[in-house]
């Protein structure tokens, strides 16, 4: 059964593949980018860890500028699997968060980020894919990843849900942040 809820303090956030040859072939993805900050500077408001992939970073570039210095520290785990999972160093690193929700974004919806989520499902992980934090160069594979990673166990939601979901209210100094960044 799906667990629906997240909260600050069993969370993680996962970027994955956010590169810089990747970012200019995806139609969505200013807005892809744009989210994940969104999320990044909520989940450093309250210390929720984040983790970031690059595939193949000697091919497709490492990790956009935006994201890179939006990050408190740059630490990606270097990959060529697909799956984040693949790599070694990541689960181990995944394990020792000792966090059960993943709030999952980056590209490709079909590829990286599909055979990362089924991972974690199977790995036991509460995967949230965040909806509009994530992207594929056509709509179609953006679609089939989205309703397969659905039918896997995904919690599909989107940005702000998130966001809301961790703030729990309003009138804290982290909801102000937040809300100057999404208006």
């Amino acid at each position: 059964m799906r667990n629906f809820s997240i909260d600050k303090d069993n969370t993680a956030l996962l970027i994955v593949d956010m590169q810089e040859r990747l970012i200019p072939v995806m139609p969505d993805g200013g807005r892809v980018i744009s989210n994940c900050l969104n999320l990044i500077e909520l989940a450093k408001l309250y210390a929720i860890p984040i983790m970031l992939t690059e595939q193949y970073p000697k091919g497709l570039g490492i990790t956009v500028p935006e994201i890179r210095n939006a990050l408190a520290a740059y630490q990606p785990f270097e990959k060529t699997n697909f799956s984040c999972c693949g790599n070694s160093d990541f689960t181990t690193a995944l394990q020792q968060l000792g966090r059960i929700n993943i709030l999952l974004t980056g590209m490709e919806a079909h590829v990286c980020v599909l055979q990362t989520c089924l991972d974690l499902i199977s790995g036991g992980f509460n995967t949230h894919l965040v909806r509009d934090a994530v992207c594929s160069r056509s709509a179609a594979n953006f679609d089939t990843g989205i309703e397969m990673m659905r039918d896997a166990g995904a919690v599909i939601t989107c940005t702000e849900t998130a966001l809301f979901q961790l703030l729990k209210a309003a009138g804290t100094d982290e909801f102000r942040a937040i809300a100057k960044r999404i208006k």
